[in-house]
């Protein structure tokens, strides 16, 4: 299924937000301020979503449109990866989430490693930073680059009590659990596999 009408709305987007940040003439912030409406209506009628949704998902969008940046940390242990089940889908993804401001990308793999699965880790290497729009054909709302960072285990238990997951396990390379794929894709999966084959491996990045 082709998602074109997505790529065009994100941009119409950006190009708006862009306009309404630094524009400083009445009409051309009414032109772009028109130009991110017809991006909403183009959001909401193929997503079949409200428009007052999607208008307030874009309105909360502020400053020079930029990527957001999801993190992943990677956890092995006896050759398998640790995930998490996440609530939302009742699939399995490596545990991260969006960049919170304040921290580092090493200091978010580590805090969202021990609030969705209970271990304590240190982030140990950069493996793949990775531009979303080129690893998967689900629709995105966003532009986002994933970064999955090697973590090592230095303490705690598996133990989830996060609100957005339900469940913590270590699996095989050959006995993958279903994927969240808007989360983490197979082919992402067997990639960081790799990491643990060759430790010498370098960072793979789009």
């Amino acid at each position: 299924m082709s998602y074109k009408w997505l790529e065009w709305s994100n941009r119409l987007q950006a190009i708006a937000q862009a306009g309404l940040t630094f524009a400083t003439d009445p009409f051309d912030r009414e032109r772009y301020a028109e130009l991110r409406k017809i991006s909403v209506e183009i959001m909401a009628e193929y997503s079949q979503t409200e428009m007052s949704r999607v208008s307030q998902l874009f309105a909360n969008e502020t400053g020079y449109p930029t990527p957001k940046v999801d993190i992943r940390g990677v956890v092995f242990q006896n050759g398998k990866i640790l995930m998490v089940k996440e609530k939302s889908d009742g699939a399995w993804a490596l545990p991260g989430g969006y960049a919170d401001i304040g921290y580092s990308p090493g200091e978010i793999a580590v805090k969202e490693v021990k609030e969705e699965t209970g271990f304590e880790v240190v982030p140990t290497k950069l493996l793949a930073v990775l531009d979303m729009r080129r690893h998967t054909q689900l629709p995105q709302p966003y532009h986002f680059y994933k970064i999955f960072i090697q973590c090592h285990i230095t303490g705690g238990h598996a133990a989830s009590d996060d609100m957005e997951t339900s469940d913590v396990g270590f699996f095989a390379e050959e006995e993958l659990p279903r994927l969240s794929e808007r989360r983490n894709t197979e082919a992402q999966i067997h990639l960081l596999f790799e990491y643990l084959k060759d430790p010498g491996k370098v960072c793979t990045f789009d």
